[in-house]
């Protein structure tokens, strides 16, 4: 193997450090060879060489499948070599054996981020910290591509994340294809529906009084949960759903089931939160 910081031995202990952690700093190509592996040996020093060349442009992974072979499967790789283009943990680009130079380069062309998907990239960063320089980014994305995804669905993160500014958020959110971004816009469509419900301090006390006048009133409970929700308190407005559904079972399997259907949506449908409380109201219902 060359000599190099940008060519590593990946193995199935190191490789979501290697290359799943590493592919959201730069694109990672792995490369599934083996020693007896003829072409292996021919594709094998291209890719170190180009790897070298680019500088830090990408990382090259290699993994010896006669060492690694639950990974090798875990790829269904069939032959080798088998090269995989990786970015930001998502499969971009693959082939299979040896590719002419010329296809070769383009391969890696691919993988790397364009200027603008790079601005995109360091908008995001910067949303956490600066949501100004963030919107300004990504409005200078949209000026100079009025269609570009990733900088309505950023834009539009950033203008929910400052209450009062959810009618251009929504207008930003109305294309009809956001491509690799569609869940994401699909998710803060979620949270401007949510914020639908009216939820001023105002009306959060009055539904908390209404609650310590009848703590049995499913209905209240269900009314908190959708304020709560549109506050963007989402394990409140989870627990005092829970509460409604134990209080009226047939209110649970309808309004609240599909209110919490929508923050799961938002908090992600998979993530553990949301497979909590999907578990807790089966038990609660059924």
């Amino acid at each position: 193997m060359a000599s190099s910081q940008w060519v590593v031995d990946a193995t199935a202990e190191s490789f979501q450090d290697q290359v799943i952690a590493q592919s959201h700093q730069r694109p990672v190509v792995v490369d599934f060879w083996a020693p007896w592996c003829g072409p292996c040996r021919t594709l094998g020093p291209k890719l170190e060489a180009l790897a070298i060349e680019r500088n830090g442009g990408f990382l090259l992974a290699k993994v010896n499948t006669d060492e690694n072979q639950q990974l090798a499967q875990a790829f269904q790789v069939d032959g080798i070599p088998a090269v995989y283009g990786i970015r930001n943990g998502k499969l971009i680009d693959q082939f299979t054996g040896v590719i002419p130079a010329d296809e070769l380069r383009a391969f890696i062309d691919r993988l790397i981020p364009s200027e603008d998907e790079q601005k995109a990239a360091n908008a995001l960063e910067l949303e956490g910290r600066d949501p100004k320089a963030a919107a300004k980014l990504y409005s200078e994305l949209l000026d100079a591509n009025a269609d570009n995804p990733a900088a309505k669905v950023g834009l539009a993160r950033v203008l929910i994340a400052t209450p009062g500014n959810e009618s251009a958020a929504h207008t930003l959110l109305t294309s009809k294809s956001f491509g690799d971004y569609a869940t994401e816009a699909a998710r803060l469509r979620t949270i401007l529906l949510l914020r639908g419900t009216p939820h001023s301090d105002t009306e959060l006390l009055a539904t908390q009084n209404a609650i310590k006048a009848n703590p049995n009133d499913a209905n209240a409970h269900f009314d908190l949960g959708l304020i709560l929700a549109a506050r963007g308190e989402y394990t409140p407005a989870l627990d005092s759903l829970l509460t409604a559904a134990e209080n009226d079972r047939k209110l649970g399997r309808e309004n609240v089931r599909e209110l919490m259907l929508k923050i799961f949506d938002v908090i992600g449908p998979r993530s553990p939160q949301a497979d909590q409380y999907r578990k807790r109201l089966q038990l609660l219902l059924y």
